[in-house]
């Protein structure tokens, strides 16, 4: 196909890559019909958990033309954050892991090549809007359409060469741009992510229950279920397992070995409020409040702990905030229980009679502690 319309997609893509973009597709802004029934149905059966952003509301993030009427096309690119995330290791003690595409805010770039585009369809007189990382859009399935990836039994979007190591945004316009063709790939007969999965949380090829994704886990408010802590690991921000045994990603994730993203725990819990905001700001906190980040690092110091970091653990017994308390609890108990420290107990026994939260006293009942 040849005109002019073809030949800004043409130049779209070209700009798109040259801004750092790996790759660009286009597709029709209908709605994503099978997506949005899907969605609706795993939050029919629980599966979504506490789950907002896109599943907050499926019929506005599966139809863009309801916060876009004007939307004709999208113009979907991907850029990998491989290699340059590096390696954060794992089961070092008295650090936790961020999972790799948080090392930094690997959206900024996304973002900056997306722009890009955007100014060349406004140059050339059309409406354009970026969005990336928002619940406008269902963006996977959006990439899947613009035929720059396909559907992973993870549920992630994969690509050749890059596997599912990227991040997606797209660019709403009225240019009835010609779309791309679907990619002709699939997964096969490969089922590594299925037990990649610490949790089991990819219940079939597929499908993913988030009551036990361990990602959507350490973003969400509130107590984190007992049975998932011990597998929480060192684990602060994210979880990559699915993606590390994802076989179109290896020889991208090989080139990824400078260590980033270990964060020395003790060293956080430490630290103001404030400053954690500056440090992680593009970390998804819930209300802006790192009580959350501080709840994970508390569960990764009793998962990994040693005995100097007893002290920091056992101080947030007597933090104001209950959620740090109750984590608090479940820390010094595993970590006296699994280094044998005697005087781990003595810590919780002297915080137990004036301990007024019910759950607290429940966690603290649990280890063992009369109250």
């Amino acid at each position: 196909m040849d005109g002019p319309l073809a030949r800004l997609a043409d130049r779209l893509e070209a700009r798109g890559v040259e801004a750092g973009l790996d790759r660009v597709g286009v597709c029709s802004a209908h709605p994503f019909s099978r997506t949005r029934v899907e969605i609706r149905s795993r939050k029919t059966r629980g599966l979504s958990a506490r789950l907002g952003f896109t599943f907050a509301d499926p019929d506005l993030s599966t139809e863009v033309r309801r916060s876009f009427p004007w939307a004709e096309r999208l113009v979907v690119g991907i850029r990998s954050y491989l290699p340059s995330a590096g390696d954060p290791g794992r089961g070092q003690p008295g650090r936790g892991r961020v999972a790799r595409f948080a090392v930094v805010d690997s959206y900024r770039p996304l973002r900056s090549g997306l722009g890009a585009i955007a100014a060349e369809l406004h140059k050339s007189g059309f409406r354009a809007e970026v969005l990336v990382d928002d619940s406008r859009l269902v963006d996977r399935a959006a990439a899947v359409r613009a035929g720059v990836g396909w559907w992973g039994k993870s549920t992630m979007v994969l690509t050749p060469g890059t596997g599912p190591w990227f991040l997606i945004g797209s660019v709403v316009t009225d240019a009835r741009l010609p779309t791309s063709a679907p990619m002709e790939r699939t997964c096969g007969t490969c089922t590594a992510c299925l037990p990649a999965c610490p949790t089991g949380a990819l219940i079939a090829p597929g499908v993913l229950d988030a009551r036990l994704c361990l990602a959507a886990v350490a973003q969400t408010p509130g107590v984190i279920p007992r049975d998932l802590r011990s597998h929480m690991e060192d684990r602060i921000y994210g979880c990559d397992e699915c993606l590390t045994a994802c076989p179109p990603g290896t020889r991208l994730l090989e080139k990824s070995v400078s260590p980033q993203g270990s964060v020395d725990l003790g060293e956080l819990l430490r630290r103001p409020d404030r400053e954690l905001l500056d440090d992680f700001t593009h970390f998804y906190l819930p209300s802006r409040r790192p009580r959350i980040l501080r709840r994970n690092a508390l569960v990764a110091l009793g998962n990994t702990g040693t005995p100097d970091h007893l002290a920091i653990v056992a101080g947030y017994l007597g933090n104001p905030d209950w959620l740090l308390r109750l984590h608090a609890v479940w820390a010094v108990h595993n970590l006296g229980a699994r280094l044998s420290l005697r005087w781990a107990g003595l810590f919780l026994r002297h915080v137990a009679s004036r301990e007024r939260s019910p759950e607290v006293r429940e966690e603290l009942a649990l280890a063992g502690v009369e109250v």
